[in-house]
Parts: C-alpha cells; structure tokens; sequence
C-alpha cells in the first residue's frame, strides 16, 4: 500500500474554476491519502484589507503578531473549511486539521541570524500514529499549515514544508508518494514556456538553475523540501499541475541521484 501526501497551492484555492477541477482530481484519488494546503494569496489579500503589511523572504512569509492572526484566520480557518466542504460534496471523507490538532505537527519559532522571523515555526516533529488512525478510518485529513510550539502558542509554518515532513514520518513505516501539486505543469527551464517541463531534476540541476535566476522565489522552498525528502527516504516526490494529478509520468520528478 502507497500513501500520498498531496500538497496543493494557494493559488489553485483562490479561483472558483480551479477550485472545482482540483477537487474533482483529489475525489478520484483512491485512499489513503492526505492533503496539505497553503493560502498565501487569501492571507495576503486579508492581510491587505486589514492594512497590515506584508514581507517575503525566499518566498517565506515574515510573521509578526498581526500577520499571526490573518494567517491563522486564513489557513485555519476559510481555506481549510471550503476545501473540506468542496471535497465533502464529491464523496470524500475529508476532515479539516490544522497542526494544533491531536498535536499532528509540532513546530519550534525559527531563530535566524540577522534575520526577524516573528512566528514562524519549523517543524520538530509528525504524529504519524495519530494520522495512520485517520488513514485506517477512511478519513482524508486535510491539513492547514498551522502549527504550535508545545506552550500555548501558535506558529506558521511553511506547507511545503509540512508535507515534506509528514511524509518523512510516514515513510519509515510505508511507502509514500509526495507530490507537490501547483499551476504549472511542474518545473520549467524557462520559466515563459509551459511546455519547458524538466521530467527530472536532480540537485546539482536545481543549484545550477537557481544561479541563474531561473527559479521562481515562490518555487524554492518546495523544491528545497523536495530534495529533503528524497534524501530522507520518501519514495516518490514530484511536482504536477492538477490537470494531471492522474497521470504517474507527468510533472517533475524529483531524484538525489545525478
């Protein structure tokens, strides 16, 4: 048995139309599996709203106590709820979690030399146990980057890197597939040609790449957790738009070997 951690972007979350095609590909995904989604773009429209400003870091998001509230409020709360009420209606068992929850995903503040991070979490341990329950049940967890630190706080913390990390804790037990599910047809050479798709990326094509200038900030950290999990023995990372969620050859795929 294969368990998929399917991380799904902001951005296919924030349109009606893209909304419904994701999760109409997730309800034809046989279990077990589960969900991870970000909602950088609603977080930073609310934040916009609200008046409070907004910093990125390597594609990042700086946390400060206002900007921990608005991500809260979004991932939490709205993206998780209408993602869960979507899949709902298409017959899967979806349950909305955020890392809080069971105590699912432990995180500790990030402390960075030079650098103000405000609340934002880095994860320090999954309960696997907890969501292979959920898994055995026929329940979907669908689960919201935020996390906490053990003493009543609450952290943000990175979706990708949630993924990344569940899926290393479930890979010691059973094989897992990671995918990285985003808009566009996986990682380009050239970042204006949708059909530039690299079918394979190894570490030293990534660095090479990312000297260049030709990855996108906001594709770093998944491509950083990506490599992460492969080293740590998750069987199969890559990244795909929706499209072809379906389809096993499609996408990057991500690999430690040159």
């Amino acid at each position: 048995m294969r368990y998929k951690v399917i991380k799904v972007g902001g951005a296919l979350l924030e349109d009606e139309g893209r909304l419904e095609l994701l999760c109409r590909k997730l309800a034809k995904i046989e279990p077990p599996f589960m969900i991870v989604h970000g909602g950088g773009i609603f977080a930073g429209q609310l934040a916009e709203r609200l008046g409070i400003p907004c910093r990125m870091i390597d594609g990042r998001r700086v946390t400060d106590d206002e900007m921990l509230r608005v991500t809260v409020m979004a991932y939490a709360g709205w993206v998780n709820k209408i993602l869960v009420a979507r899949l709902q209606t298409l017959g899967v068992n979806a349950c909305g979690l955020s890392g809080c929850d069971m105590n699912l995903v432990g995180a500790k503040q990030r402390v960075q030399e030079g650098v103000e991070w405000g609340h934002v979490g880095d994860v320090v341990h999954v309960n696997s146990t907890v969501l292979e329950l959920l898994f055995q049940s026929g329940i979907v967890p669908v689960l919201s980057p935020i996390t906490c630190d053990g003493q009543g706080g609450l952290l943000n913390s990175n979706a990708d890197g949630i993924a990344s990390a569940v899926a290393k804790a479930l890979s010691s037990r059973v094989e897992v597939e990671l995918i990285y599910c985003f808009n566009k047809r996986g990682v380009l050479r050239d970042m204006e040609n949708e059909n530039s798709v690299i079918p394979r990326l190894t570490p030293v094509m990534y660095d090479k790449l990312r000297q260049e200038g030709r990855i996108h900030a906001g594709m770093i950290p998944k491509l950083e957790y990506s490599f992460v999990a492969i080293h740590a023995g998750v069987q199969s990372v890559r990244l795909v738009h929706p499209d072809e969620l379906d389809n096993p050859e499609a996408g990057t795929r991500i690999t430690g070997e040159e």
